[in-house]
């Protein structure tokens, strides 16, 4: 087992948990009904926060549930939790082995709070910590980058979002995203040879905005954890306010623009990037025209509702760092200076 045959078992493994834990996704909605709950606190790090981030926007958006990510270190190293009441308090962590993220349901639980671990292992110091436990069930990850279980946490996420509206609509088209995630697959040779063109890339900005500004964070983990790039993410937002200024001639912008609520805003700035400032652009999207503005082109499936893109694109963003690792001579499966399982305290 490789990160490159891990990032192809995305769309079976997507599929199972869309099955086998739809009931148990279903249950822990109703729980979070029946309590008082105003908010939710969520904990997470690395990858994990990534899918932190997507939460943020995608829970206040189908759901009016306001979204804080917790600073872990308040919990352990400064022993000063803040108040937490009426919040649901959620850890997501692949492992389920950080202490760290450990400490912050425990602390939940002790004020009284509904507590939810999102994990691949149900037998982790998590789950054991939580009232209810989503077990992502990607299986065993064996390459330290993770994919599959980003993905999984991503519609485990998904899933809740769903199941607290009780949209049949929603998981009707959560139903698509294996068939998506497939499709996208299908262009692993093309990302292959557009991964030849950034050989000697040393540094990077990645843009996304919206449920994507997570995929933008992730893509830019994967570069440099795998590549050891400078890889900054941004929102196309954010980087106006001053990071836009680093651009010059040639400097290599990645951006995740699929069709949606801020896709004009994205591409405005793209537009600015390659009109004005010959950027080199590698743009994954659904839209010809937004496409039609790089150099490096990544066409999404069409039709894929806005608050599911980030389940897809980010699968051609990991394959690109994949392809990537490899023209630059190093070893997906061995980076350097990290583990598997990362304790943080």
């Amino acid at each position: 087992m490789t990160l490159h045959s891990e990032i192809f078992e995305q769309p079976e493994r997507l599929a199972s948990l869309l099955d086998r834990q739809k009931q148990t996704v279903i249950d822990i909605a109703k729980a979070i009904q029946s309590h008082n709950v105003s908010y939710a606190f969520l904990a997470a790090r690395g990858t994990s926060d990534n899918a932190g981030r997507y939460a943020n926007y995608l829970w206040g958006a189908h759901n009016g549930l306001p979204l804080a990510l917790a600073a872990p270190s308040l919990f352990t190293y400064y022993q000063s939790p803040p108040r937490l009441q009426n919040a649901l308090v959620v850890g997501v962590s692949q492992s389920g082995q950080s202490p760290d993220i450990v400490s912050v349901l425990e602390e939940g639980r002790r004020q009284g709070c509904l507590t939810l671990a999102i994990t691949n292992l149900s037998d982790s110091p998590l789950a054991k910590a939580a009232d209810y436990v989503l077990d992502i069930q990607a299986g065993e990850e064996k390459a330290v980058a993770a994919t599959k279980t980003y993905t999984a946490e991503l519609m485990a996420i998904a899933m809740l979002s769903a199941a607290l509206n009780n949209s049949e609509e929603r998981w009707l088209e959560l139903g698509n995203i294996p068939k998506w995630a497939e499709q996208t697959l299908a262009l692993d040779s093309a990302i292959a040879r557009i991964s030849e063109r950034f050989r000697y890339m040393s540094q990077c900005v990645v843009l996304g905005r919206g449920f994507n500004y997570a995929t933008a964070f992730e893509w830019a983990l994967k570069l440099k954890e795998l590549t050891y790039i400078i890889a900054e993410p941004y929102s196309s937002a954010d980087f106006q306010h001053g990071p836009i200024a680093m651009v010059e001639g040639g400097f290599p912008i990645l951006a995740v623009a699929p069709t949606g609520k801020v896709q004009e805003s994205m591409r405005d700035m793209l537009t600015r990037l390659r009109q004005q400032q010959d950027a080199e652009l590698v743009v994954i999207s659904d839209d010809k025209d937004v496409l039609s503005l790089a150099q490096s082109q990544i066409q999404l499936p069409p039709q894929i509702p806005e608050w599911l893109t980030p389940l897809v694109s980010i699968v051609p963003a990991q394959l690109f760092a994949c392809h990537l690792t490899k023209v630059k001579g190093y070893d997906t499966e061995k980076p350097r200076s990290i583990t598997k399982v990362t304790e943080t305290h």
